[in-house]
């Protein structure tokens, strides 16, 4: 029987120590797929801790600012999966940052394809 696929994204699967977040944006390296900018870091051992973000500057009220993070989690928590699986075969961990750039308040299709595309990206890079 194959193991059940859970699309959670709860407390431990969060980038939340100040260090680490430090640590990813001083030495790991990063990408941009349109509207987003990734940072990343592979690292030894298992897991996947990801965190959100919304420029302040572009996006003046926090509602919207909250609105674009809850939409990204929303569409990273379909489309971890994969990933999460590859890094476990692997058994590599892997930090990661979702910045949206963009202007203009996104609609949740907008979001849930550049996330695709970035989770492809992601798992690419895993498997070389």
């Amino acid at each position: 029987m194959a193991a059940k696929k859970t699309y959670t994204f709860g407390r431990a699967e969060r980038l939340k120590s100040r260090k680490a977040i430090e640590y990813l944006f001083r030495e790991g390296k990063r990408f941009t797929i349109t509207p987003f900018r990734v940072h990343y870091c592979l690292m030894a051992g298992k897991g996947l801790l990801t965190g959100t973000g919304a420029s302040t500057r572009n996006f003046k009220k926090a509602v919207d600012r909250n609105r674009i993070k809850r939409l990204t989690k929303e569409a990273w928590r379909l489309q971890k999966n994969p990933l999460k699986e590859k890094l476990d075969q692997a058994n590599r961990g892997l930090h990661l940052f979702l910045i949206y750039t963009g202007k203009e308040l996104p609609d949740y299709k907008q979001v849930f394809e550049s996330v695709k595309i970035i989770a492809d990206k992601l798992y690419k890079l895993v498997e070389a």
